[in-house]
């Protein structure tokens, strides 16, 4: 065995930010997590902003607290690896210095009366009933408001540059980040993974100097080195290759061991998501891209809910009082306690079914859209409305398998969990039912770590190839068996009930917009 058999893995993630030491067989050798606390701050309503040096500290101070642990031989470290949230972007000036805060993916900030995209475009749009969704795309888009609200930081605008290419920046000095990493409001061209050509579209919709763009180099490239400024300030050693790897949810991907299209990878984070991969861009929904793989020249199609597993945050701050109180006097996780909670109510929640919309989407759902739940009765209780959040999370995931289904004409047989919510037994065993498919959970909860640690590992040959490293470094855990009598049940509630609620609801999300402004 080389001497040289770790790959440092750096997993700037929404909650917190997470240094990982990972060895050849995909063995989390050591962790240190370093908690955002805000993970960002609204100094305004809908607003969601972050400091970049909170980040560049966290990555710090990560790196410091991993060379602190017993048994740690920062020696023995080949390479280094990064994947981070996606869609959190700053400007910043000729020397790297941001010109204003992080705006935050989770930002809903909008741009108002930006000019519709005109020419042939703009016909185009107008006939196949894409105007709306390109307004909200540009509305969206945090490039348009700066430019619009902050013109004189945007003409001091060197470069822009998401999350990933910033920490990439601190740590090689060069302007640079990963192909997989382009997911967001950005003029990328996903189908041929390069910047958008000279007539693309979203060059009307993003008006900016393509100057302003960092070079882009393929998944498992090297980057850059580690600069001597950056090794004083984090403990890396000088010189060291940081490795492209990909976003977050691509690093999941991998890290659950995915390369076959017929496996569906569950991520229970922040954002839920479905995603495969896939040699070929298909689009799962008309206009609605396949992302980037952390393997290079493939995609992943990808169904999100947007608040996801933060709809159960939401819940513990909502209604999870007891449960808060009760951990905090036993020191464990109120997660554990919701979970009990669960247990006490039967599957179908007895006819409580919501739809997870707690944000709008671009498309899927469309801009209009807001929450629902119905089929309250005196029966219901806190626990029945918890349990109903898990379902209505699982029909939207299995509503987005059978879109990518429909698509691509491949059938995901089977499905790998990760993410935060992979940690509830209840919230596995209730997709395994509602999909009524084999639901395998990652051994390791580090998906995302791990699979950046893959594309360091392919990049500087410690394995020859993707297949090799996925085959070596991943690793099923626990396998949760569809109960089929369950999902007679949920497959009745779905096809009959789930399936039909936002095209019957729709016209009243857009009647609601009319008349509150929100969302606006």
């Amino acid at each position: 065995m080389t001497d040289k058999d770790l790959i440092l893995a750096i997993d700037n993630g929404t909650q917190s930010l997470k240094a990982m030491l990972f060895d050849s067989s995909g063995t989390l050798v050591a962790m240190e997590a370093v908690s955002f606390d805000p993970p960002y701050l609204s100094p305004q309503p809908a607003w969601a902003e972050q400091d970049p040096e909170v980040f560049w500290q966290a990555l710090c101070g990560g790196c410091q607290g991993l060379w602190e642990k017993s048994g740690v031989d920062k020696s023995r470290i080949a390479a280094v690896s990064l994947t981070t949230q996606r869609g959190t972007v700053v400007p910043v000036d000729r020397e790297g210095l941001p010109l204003r805060p992080f705006i935050h993916w989770l930002d809903q900030r909008r741009t108002e009366n930006i000019r519709p995209v005109g020419g042939l475009w703009g016909i185009l749009f107008r006939l196949i009933g894409m105007r709306e969704t390109i307004a909200y795309f540009q509305s969206q888009a945090e490039a348009n408001w700066i430019r619009t609200y902050q013109p004189d930081i945007w003409k001091r605008t060197h470069k822009y540059l998401l999350l990933s290419g910033y920490l990439t920046f601190r740590l090689t000095g060069a302007f640079v980040d990963s192909i997989g990493c382009q997911v967001g409001y950005i003029p990328f061209d996903y189908r041929n993974l390069r910047w958008a050509r000279s007539w693309d579209w979203k060059w009307q919709v993003l008006p900016m100097d393509p100057s302003l763009l960092p070079e882009l180099v393929p998944q498992s490239d090297i980057l850059g080195t580690i600069t001597s400024k950056a090794a004083e300030a984090t403990g890396i050693p000088e010189g060291l290759p940081l490795v492209a790897a990909a976003a977050d949810k691509a690093c999941e991907v991998i890290g659950c061991g995915s390369l076959d299209p017929s496996v569906g990878c569950l991520s229970y984070g922040t954002t839920a998501t479905i995603n495969v991969t896939h040699r070929r861009y298909k689009e799962a929904i008309p206009f609605l891209p396949p992302y980037p793989s952390a393997i290079p020249a493939y995609h992943t199609m990808e169904i999100q809910i947007y608040r996801g597993f933060w709809m159960v945050s939401w819940f513990k701050k909502e209604f999870g009082y007891p449960e808060m109180s009760e951990a905090a006097e036993r020191d464990i996780e109120a997660e554990a306690l919701l979970d009990r909670l669960v247990e006490t109510v039967p599957p179908g929640s007895m006819g409580l079914m919501l739809q997870p919309y707690w944000s709008p989407g671009l498309k899927l759902p469309g801009p209009e859209a807001k929450g629902a739940v119905i089929g309250f009765g005196d029966v219901h209780t806190r626990g029945h409305l918890y349990r109903s959040i898990l379902e209505g999370l699982g029909y939207a995931l299995r509503e987005g398998k059978e879109r990518i289904e429909k698509k691509t004409g491949i059938s995901i047989t089977s499905l790998c969990v990760s993410g935060g919510g992979s940690r509830s037994r209840n919230a596995m065993q209730t997709t395994a039912d509602i999909f009524g498919l084999p639901t395998a959970k990652a051994s390791i909860y580090e998906t995302s770590g791990l699979g950046a640690a893959i594309n360091a590992a392919v990049g500087i040959g410690i394995h020859p190839d993707f297949e090799t490293a996925i085959r070596e470094m991943t690793h099923t855990g626990e396998v949760y068996e569809p109960n089929m009598k369950n999902h007679r049940l949920y497959d009745q509630l779905y096809s009959q009930i789930y399936k039909k609620m936002y095209k019957r609801l729709r016209p009243f999300y857009r009647k609601i917009r009319e008349i509150t402004g929100y969302p606006g």
